[in-house]
């Protein structure tokens, strides 16, 4: 019987992108779970090989909007109990420092587009090793997280200590998107036009930065998956 990874999506463009080749390649039947529309305690009973929860919109202390959140931090709970192979990017590395017990908050300022990552010396082992030489990556976030006790910082930025960190070698989290495709990032531009609209930021710049970088960064991308699922513990 082969190997599934179940990528918990909350908004269609947010998906597994540059990861998606490598996942296969390993191994995986790729599986989405759409949150809003496919049944949660499903979910539950499936008991993925590999869980990825994937970024969104929404803010992962905001259960009051969305009550939702308070199942799947409790699904995410169960599995780093367990020491299930987990990832999350974004709103899933937030869910992730939920689920181990830590704070989620407003950051500073909203960090949106393309900018460096420091790699800690924990980082530098890691499958984050090939952002040494050169460190861009894609930030869009305006909320941070506290170090989940036990973990390990992997990577900080310029506004945010926190931007990867792992528990042990089956849990990862990325604050930043590593997965994020030159190819489909047009739909990042629509979907967030708003946000970018209030936020003052320029789609021209972004667009032109995704040209940029995106090459580099897609390749990056299948070197990270790779790494990570090959030190996995199971």
């Amino acid at each position: 019987m082969g190997k599934t990874a179940i990528a918990i999506r909350h908004v269609g463009f947010e998906n597994l992108g540059a990861f998606a080749p490598a996942i296969r390649a390993a191994g995986y039947d790729i599986v989405y779970h759409d949150v809003g529309m496919d049944d949660r305690e499903r979910l539950e009973t499936l008991d993925p090989d590999l869980l990825i929860v994937l970024g969104g919109p929404i803010g992962a202390h905001d259960e009051h909007n969305y009550p939702f959140l308070t199942d799947y931090i409790r699904f995410l709970a169960s599995r780093l109990e367990c020491d299930r192979p987990t990832m999350g990017i974004c709103l899933g590395a937030q869910l992730i420092a939920r689920a181990a017990g830590s704070r989620v908050y407003p950051g500073s300022v909203k960090e949106i587009g393309f900018s460096p990552i420091t790699l800690t010396e924990a980082g530098q082992k890691s499958c984050l090793a090939v952002f040494r030489e050169s460190p861009t990556t894609l930030h869009w976030h305006g909320d941070t997280v506290d170090l989940p006790r036990g973990a390990q910082r992997l990577a900080s930025s310029q506004f945010y200590e926190n931007q990867a960190f792992s528990l042990g070698a089956n849990i990862i989290a990325f604050q930043f998107h590593p997965e994020a495709t030159s190819v489909g990032f047009e739909q990042w531009l629509i979907g967030h036009t708003a946000e970018l609209s209030q936020e003052g930021i320029s789609i021209p710049r972004l667009r032109a930065d995704a040209e940029m970088f995106g090459e580099s960064l897609d390749k990056k991308a299948g070197i990270i998956c790779r790494s990570w699922l090959n030190q996995l513990r199971v």
